[in-house]
């Protein structure tokens, strides 16, 4: 393979924000909507059930858990099985799981059968997010991926925002309002459905399986849209940004506005071409100062799921992926725990069912400022500081949320949560595929949200104990102590502000 001209990768990081990127990050970004339409949707519907079937607090937990528990194996298998049979396939899958489990919810007569369920719309939703992320990620433009990713996951906002607004008029209604709610979620799955089977798949997988002419094909249709007239950049071009990946001089300068060293432009080109040909050759960068321990990326293409799950803890890749399973657990954790509960702590407080969903839908619309603070801050300050000065500002909001009384106190400090919480939610979607090379990036981002997911489980278990036991004070004071040791743990990542993704 020549090495005068650009290689894929190359070509992808150059090209400006184009039509089929946002059919790219739209059909992502309806999945994304979807999984947090259901974790909005069932935080509405636990405080419908405990006032129509009079469940318990435990009850009520194990209901929003074993949803999680799903989530968690969906995400680790997910994560493995898109690094094995391609992005786009998986995302299908997930979907089809999801919608027939949900629309069966709005059925069942008894708890029994709707844990059933909601294990399987958790097998199904887990799979989704690390997907869905690592696929956009492949595709933006170096300059502006990470800006990307936090946009898609500002689609988060919208499908929390559709799930307020079914809970607050449609929850409420009757008493078989929650039934409804679960009929309207499954609605928008058969539309995604559609849209992704329209969607390309990752041309860096396409070329790490050796599928090179169909990796080409994919990119200059893109190269095509870009120079039709028809490209559209997100937002304004901010001066600050890296140039474009066009030339392998750009790499070194990119690498050198974030203080990172970037690779030899022609080692770079070996890897890529070593990758794209799936040859068995040694990694090129084998012979360079601190190289053992790297994985070679045609042995990685070789890799079995356990072997795959074991190079996330090789010399190379140990400090990040601890660091961010840390993060994703502690994320996780303050996140779910707080948010799943809110309704219901809300009408604990003395406020109504309608109330308390009215209180809860005012605090989601803080998420959307949250995404568009991050998604400019993540380019300009890089991954890791917006990241932890998110977190920072979650806990001190976790802190005035589980003290505070009066109504307006309360959705001050509510939307003071959302907003910080959500911002960190959108870096942490940034820098997560970012951290990993192509052949692993499925994997790495599916275990850290696996990973994720287990706290996910355990939060809502946690959270009656810690009411009974302290009330909202001591319950939003844990989380903040989360949000706390995750804001610490982030400074363990990697940060590729403006830089190539590792095509490895």
């Amino acid at each position: 393979m020549s090495e005068s001209g650009p290689s894929l990768s190359q070509r992808l990081d150059a090209l400006p924000f184009t039509r089929k990127h946002g059919r790219v990050l739209t059909g992502s970004g309806l999945g994304w909507a979807l999984d947090a339409m259901d974790v909005g949707l069932i935080s509405f519907i636990i405080a419908a059930l405990v006032e129509h079937w009079g469940i318990s607090k435990g009850e009520s937990g194990l209901i929003a858990s074993v949803g999680f528990l799903g989530m968690a194996i969906g995400a680790s298998l997910g994560g493995l099985l898109a690094d094995r049979l391609g992005r786009r396939q998986v995302f299908a899958i997930t979907l089809l799981v999801y919608g027939a489990a949900t629309g069966a919810s709005a059925l069942v007569g008894g708890i029994a059968l709707l844990l059933v369920l909601r294990f399987f719309v958790g097998l199904g939703l887990g799979a989704e997010l690390p997907v869905a992320s690592t696929y956009v990620s492949e595709f933006a433009p170096a300059r502006i991926r990470g800006r990307l990713i936090v946009i898609l996951e500002a689609f988060w906002a919208v499908g929390w925002t559709a799930a307020a607004l079914i809970g607050y008029f449609v929850v409420p209604a009757s008493e078989n309002g929650w039934r409804w709610a679960f009929a309207l979620g499954a609605i928008p799955a058969a539309y995604a459905l559609v849209v992704r089977w329209g969607l390309p798949e990752s041309p860096r997988w396409l070329a790490g399986r050796g599928r090179t002419a169909e990796a080409e094909r994919i990119v200059e249709q893109f190269e095509a849209s870009a120079r039709s007239g028809r490209a559209a950049r997100p937002g304004t071009t901010d001066p600050a940004e890296p140039a474009p990946l066009a030339e392998p001089a750009a790499e070194t300068e990119a690498a050198a506005e974030t203080g990172a060293a970037a690779a030899p432009s022609a080692e770079a080109a070996r890897d890529r071409a070593s990758l794209a040909q799936h040859a068995d050759v040694p990694d090129s960068t084998a012979s360079s100062p601190g190289a053992a321990g790297r994985l070679a990326p045609a042995a990685a293409q070789r890799l079995g799921f356990g072997a795959r799950v074991g190079a996330l803890w090789s010399a190379e890749f140990r400090l990040r992926t601890a660091s961010i399973w840390l993060v994703w657990f502690c994320v996780n954790f303050a996140y779910y725990g707080a948010f799943i509960w809110i309704p219901s702590i809300l009408v604990d407080a003395g406020f109504d069912l309608v109330r308390s969903f009215g209180f809860t839908l005012i605090i989601t619309l803080a998420q959307l400022p949250g995404y568009a603070v991050a998604a400019w801050l993540i380019e300009v300050w890089g991954r890791r500081l917006t990241l932890s000065l998110f977190l920072m500002g979650s806990a001190v909001s976790a802190v005035m949320f589980g003290t505070v009384h009066a109504e307006g106190a309360i959705i001050a400090s509510g939307m003071a949560l959302s907003f910080f919480n959500l911002g960190a939610w959108g870096a942490l979607y940034a820098v997560t595929p970012e951290i990993y090379p192509t052949s692993l990036r499925g994997t790495g981002a599916g275990w850290a949200a696996g990973v994720g997911r287990i706290a996910s489980i355990v939060a809502p278990l946690l959270v009656p104990i810690m009411l009974v036991a302290g009330g909202a004070g001591l319950t939003f004071a844990v989380f903040a102590v989360f949000f706390v040791v995750a804001a610490g743990a982030a400074w363990g990542l990697v940060d590729r502000r403006g830089q190539a993704l590792d095509d490895r």
